[in-house]
């Protein structure tokens, strides 16, 4: 494995990194609903629902070309 050249330009401006740390806050938002929960009735499941609509959008934002970053 080897990392792209323009790995830094990568990091902050691809939107699949973007929709990735989404994705990964609503996950931990999924964890710690039970201690939310008395707080904000959110329903079971919404933020775990949120979190595959998030890497679906990550998967697809992977695959188009982004005019922020160029090939390497």
């Amino acid at each position: 494995m080897c990392l792209l050249p323009n790995w830094k330009a990568v990091l902050r401006y691809a939107w699949s990194i973007r929709f990735i740390a989404l994705a990964a806050a609503l996950s931990g938002a999924e964890v710690a609903l039970p201690l939310i929960e008395r707080f904000l009735p959110i329903p079971a499941g919404i933020f775990a629902a949120l979190s595959f609509v998030t890497v679906a959008a990550a998967f697809i934002a992977r695959i188009i070309a982004q005019k922020e970053i160029s090939d390497g």
